[in-house]
């Protein structure tokens, strides 16, 4: 069994999970994004606290943590964008003083794009492809690479942050301090911000939300579709970007903004054939993530998992 927890903007989930990738126990709560640091940590503890409470913790072999990034990876430590109360923060430290973590248990930190794509390489959209981008489109956006049929963090763990490369010299700031980034235009909140703008309002006892201007979307409400537009062209020219770069035959696009559907994906589709013009990109699929919610926790424990593997199967200390 391994332990898996991802730290998102929104939420903060952990999952215990077995040998074939199948989540056998789960928690969550959400993310105080917005409150300190103190009030971050806690709330992970709390989760930790729920999966250890369960039978199968005790057969626990590894512990992997999918963090919202960047994260470095060599220190433990991470800085999310959307959490404005982590820089630095010392997470592979704070979790392994949890009293529950076995003190032969070393966590295993990666950024949680970086987790989706470990996970649908290994079970989902982009299993047995050699050369792929996996996206997480919610709150913010990022991404991670498989190429050459491995997994691709990088030296610090942030090779793929898609979400921070600029699609518009001239475009909006972005929460990263940058102006015109993939996140500012493609992100959950951008979709909102961006339809409120043009006039559109969610229906009377409904937030602003992705999924509520998605739904506005199907019945053909045209400031919801071109939210949705606007959000797909960034993201056509990041992946075609990508493709050039790298070669990639495949982008998987999980996270909330996904689960619009083919309100996301079929502009996707079409603005990804005006920017991948290239004869070697031009062939380049677009597929919806596979494993959902439980992308980042499923790749975490794959992470665990390959740790475990690499250090001969030795158990942790109880």
């Amino acid at each position: 069994m391994y332990a898996a927890l991802d730290i998102g903007g929104t939420k903060t989930a952990g999952a215990l999970v077995d040998e074939g990738g199948s989540v056998v126990h789960r928690a969550e709560l959400p993310t105080p994004a917005r409150e300190s640091a103190r009030s971050m940590a806690r709330t992970v503890d709390a989760v930790i606290d729920t999966l250890s409470a369960a039978p199968a913790w005790d057969a626990v072999r590894g512990m992997g943590i999918a963090s919202a990034g960047p994260v470095d990876t060599v220190a433990g430590t991470v800085s999310p964008v959307n959490i404005p109360a982590w820089r630095t923060f010392p997470l592979v430290d704070s979790v392994r003083a949890h009293p529950m973590i076995f003190p032969g248990l070393a966590p295993v930190l990666l950024g949680d794009a970086v987790a989706m794509a470990a996970a649908e390489h290994w079970l989902g959209a982009a299993r047995g492809v050699d050369n792929a981008l996996c996206m997480v489109v919610s709150t913010g956006v990022g991404g991670g690479y498989v190429l050459d049929g491995r997994l691709h963090p990088g030296p610090s763990g942030n090779a793929g942050h898609i979400g921070h490369i600029c699609v518009g010299i001239d475009g909006p700031p972005c929460s990263c301090g940058g102006r015109g980034c993939v996140e500012g235009y493609a992100s959950g909140t951008a979709i909102a911000r961006y339809a409120v703008q043009a006039g559109w309002s969610p229906r009377p006892g409904s937030q602003a939300s992705a999924a509520a201007v998605a739904a506005s979307a199907r019945e053909g409400d045209e400031r919801a579709l071109a939210a949705y537009d606007r959000s797909a062209r960034a993201l056509a020219a990041a992946i075609a970007g990508s493709a050039a770069l790298l070669e990639i035959e495949l982008a998987v696009i999980g996270g909330g903004v996904a689960q619009a559907g083919e309100t996301l994906f079929t502009p996707l589709r079409r603005h990804l054939r005006a920017f991948a013009v290239l004869d070697f990109v031009r062939g380049l699929e677009v597929r919806p993530a596979e494993l959902a919610r439980d992308a980042g926790l499923i790749g975490a424990a794959a992470a665990a998992r390959q740790q475990f593997t690499r250090l001969g199967g030795a158990a942790p200390a109880a």
